[in-house]
């Protein structure tokens, strides 16, 4: 344990004093206050205003812990042998002993760490150095098994209890997990060869849970071969995601999404690539009757500068579990290759909810099968006692700056009569095709409008309106149905 001490903070302050006593140092500190605010300002801005200001949480940094620790402090051995359970959760109770003090930070260093799953505790942070991976053992009896989340009913694969996370926490307040690029690895292969073959009797777990928490802040790491979804955050608030590798195999890894924030609120997700054999990102809220009971949205999500690869699934979805609704999410700067859906939004009958004022601007869409889809027959659900007469809503999905080459069904929007789609606006979309004949922008039950000029053309059920905002022509049925599931 290193404790930083009483002295080495004054001695600090004294220093800061004496630095800001003379006037240029002062003047330096305002130079580069001012630049920050010409500078960055606008990397949070669409067209010129200030965007979703609400979708950005004000997040404090990551805090200087009083105490250090090494996981080698309580008998961790890094030679991929050695159970660490033990010196996780020792080093653990260690850091919970000092909350009211600010915490611990505990450092993990080069080295593979197998353990079993462990929980953190409030005002941590886990640091992985260089060279580091903890690495998840593979027999599942050391799995601990926990109730279904409560929005699910009873469980996602199968009834009753689920299997925890690799890294758990619950009730928690400032947590980091950081470090210099180290990894948490999942070994997840077992995991799915065991799912493909049915030898599971319950619900696969994520490999990062962090439930019922705030203030949270995951950067600088790599996460690899998650059992089922990889971060997870369900019921928290004010989380940043940012500069994080997510990888799996494209194929042969079911359900390994990458960043699932689940009835969250207060999100950022930035700076990073994630590979895996399900959706890149998926915004949940619940499902069905249990969700809508739980009753818990995920709103003001910002998702910016990621670069996405999903072969069998979509970069960046919305739903299909989304019965406690979905709002204000913003996406922009995205890049999504060699995938089968570049943007996805998934719902059906007996979801209930909503899923309105979702922004997407600046994609890109390189060697994808469907660039945006939207569907509203997604019938998976947990029981058959849901009821199919809560449909949920879909209002203001907009999307502008869309760009790519290589894409066989650049759009593909399947409203219904009993879940139409209302308010859907795109403007600057120049999207290269490899299928060169009609239904390449399929309709169906659709109201919004086309803002400018778009390639390819969109379909009958958009108004057209000039680059000023100028009504051009109306359309003469949104309810049109143009879709072909051959292409």
């Amino acid at each position: 344990m290193v404790e930083i001490g009483r002295f080495s903070f004054h001695n600090l302050r004294r220093s800061l004093q004496g630095f800001f006593s003379t006037p240029g140092s002062l003047f330096l500190v305002l130079w580069v206050v001012g630049f920050g605010t010409v500078f960055l300002w606008p990397s949070n801005s669409v067209d010129g205003l200030l965007f979703f200001r609400r979708v950005l949480p004000v997040m404090a940094a990551p805090r200087l812990r009083p105490v250090l620790y090494n996981l080698t402090d309580f008998g961790g051995v890094g030679d991929g042998v050695t159970l660490n359970t033990k010196a996780f959760e020792r080093a653990v109770a260690a850091i919970a002993r000092h909350g009211r003090r600010g915490g611990g930070q505990l450092n993990v260093p080069p080295g593979v760490w197998l353990t079993a799953p462990f929980n953190l505790t409030s005002h941590m942070t886990l640091f992985l150095a260089e060279g580091a991976e903890i690495r998840g053992i593979e027999d599942e009896r050391y799995w601990p098994l926990m109730p279904p989340l409560p929005s699910y009913g009873f469980g996602r694969e199968h009834k009753g209890p689920r299997y925890g996370s690799l890294i758990h926490g619950q009730n928690l307040k400032d947590l980091v997990i950081t470090g210099h690029n180290g990894t948490i690895n999942g070994q997840g292969q077992a995991w799915w060869t065991k799912f493909r073959k049915r030898l599971l009797n319950n619900t696969r777990g994520p490999l990062v849970q962090i439930m019922w928490s705030k203030d949270i802040v995951i950067s600088n790491i790599t996460l690899r071969d998650s059992p089922f979804w990889t971060l997870h955050p369900f019921d928290c608030k004010n989380i940043t995601v940012t500069n994080v590798t997510i990888l799996a195999p494209v194929t042969g890894a079911p359900n390994t999404d990458g960043i699932d924030p689940d009835s969250c609120e207060d999100v950022v997700i930035e700076n990073c690539y994630i590979c895996t054999g399900d959706d890149g990102i998926a915004i949940k809220s619940g499902w069905d009757q249990y969700g809508i009971a739980y009753g818990r949205p995920s709103t003001n999500i910002l998702i910016r500068n990621l670069t996405v690869r999903s072969v069998m699934s979509a970069g960046v979805s919305v739903g299909s579990e989304m019965s406690g609704g979905v709002s204000n999410v913003t996406v922009e700067n995205l890049n999504v290759w060699e995938s089968r859906r570049g943007i996805r939004i998934k719902t059906a009958p007996g979801r209930g909810g909503y899923i309105r004022n979702i922004s997407y601007h600046n994609v890109t869409l390189d060697n994808v099968r469907v660039g945006i889809m939207l569907k509203t027959e997604y019938n998976e659900h947990p029981d058959d006692d849901f009821d199919r007469r809560a449909v949920p809503l879909i209002e203001n999905i907009s999307f502008s700056g869309i760009h790519g080459q290589g894409v066989r069904v650049p759009v593909r929007i399947l409203g219904s009569g009993d879940i139409p789609v209302k308010g859907v606006s795109f403007r600057d979309m120049s999207v290269g095709i490899t299928y060169k004949k009609k239904h390449i922008f399929q309709c169906s039950y659709v109201q919004g409008r086309v803002i400018g000029s778009i390639s390819p053309a969109p379909c009958e059920n958009l108004d057209l309106y000039d680059e000023q905002g100028q009504l051009v022509k109306r359309s003469a049925s949104h309810n049109s149905t143009d879709i072909d599931y051959d292409i």
